[in-house]
């Protein structure tokens, strides 16, 4: 079977490469981490990312060592606590160390804000990087653009390297909207003296018009499509979040009511034993009084 699947792929490959044969198939390649480096919008988002990953990591470290302090502190104090107190302190470590663990998940998690916040900063400009790929690659007439920053690449030649040519794309970006002015008062000249065409003519230039408005709504689809899905995602985990703080905050509750229940029991069974006492020794001495009082005899 696997050999069947081998032959199939290499008839496919040369298949292809028969089509391409006539005009030769081009290929083309950009070093992706280069243009980012290169993109200043890159660097600061970068750079804002980083920030905030450090002062996380900074309250994470912080939270640690409050955990680490607290465990070292029990472990001096624990000859002079009894069961009560030492089973109350441990408690405290444990909710600790369970307020550390959630953090760590909200901000370094699959689902945490790093990622999200990463992905909120970096893909605007990433996506800005790869349409201008496909624009090069469209009036270029590449048949593959390939990442050398992700395969290895034993050869290539300078030449096939577009990546300055994506960088100067996305440094003319700011023009766009005054070169497409310009392009539209261009086309508006060139239709009024646009010359006859056949009916043949006509509808291949209709059809190809026809082609980019579907590119065009396919592109805003997706986009609508891949922003309505991140909202989802959101909301799914703005809704975990609500609910897992209230279990939390319940089962804190929880906690310390019991806590002050055995607290006030403790308590009022100390305040009876004194109580107890008093009335004993006061008894004593009443006794003692009535004995030594001559009248009394």
């Amino acid at each position: 079977m696997k050999n069947k699947i081998l032959i199939f792929s290499i008839v496919a490959v040369l298949s292809f490469a028969f089509a391409k044969a006539q005009r030769g198939i081009r290929v083309a390649y950009i070093d992706m981490e280069y243009i980012l480096e290169s993109v200043p919008e890159y660097q600061e988002a970068s750079k804002q990312l980083d920030q905030k990953m450090q002062k996380w990591k900074q309250e994470i470290d912080q939270m640690a060592n409050e955990i680490s302090q607290m465990k070292a502190a029990l472990q001096n104090e624990k000859v002079l606590l009894t069961k009560e107190l030492i089973e109350e302190k441990e408690e405290d470590i444990a909710l600790k160390e369970e307020e550390l663990a959630d953090y760590q998940q909200k901000r370094f998690g699959a689902q945490g804000d790093f990622l999200l916040q990463k992905q909120q900063l970096i893909q605007p400009v990433q996506d800005q990087v790869f349409n201008e790929i496909q624009k090069i690659g469209n009036q270029k007439k590449y048949d593959y653009v390939v990442d050398s920053s992700e395969m290895a690449m034993l050869y290539s030649a300078e030449r096939h390297d577009i990546s300055d040519q994506v960088l100067r794309a996305i440094g003319r970006t700011g023009k766009q909207k005054s070169r497409e002015r310009k392009q539209a008062e261009k086309d508006g000249a060139a239709e009024r003296d646009e010359p006859y065409l056949s009916v043949v003519e006509a509808e291949e230039k209709e059809a190809k018009e026809q082609a980019k408005e579907d590119k065009k709504e396919e592109i805003q689809k997706a986009i609508s499509e891949r922003d309505a899905a991140r909202n989802e995602a959101k909301r799914k985990r703005d809704s975990a979040r609500a609910a897992k703080a209230a279990a939390y905050k319940e089962r804190r509750d929880k906690l310390m009511a019991e806590r002050k229940r055995k607290k006030d029991s403790i308590q009022a069974v100390r305040e009876a034993a004194r109580q107890k006492r008093i009335e004993e020794l006061e008894a004593k001495k009443a006794a003692r009084e009535k004995k030594n009082d001559p009248d009394g005899e």
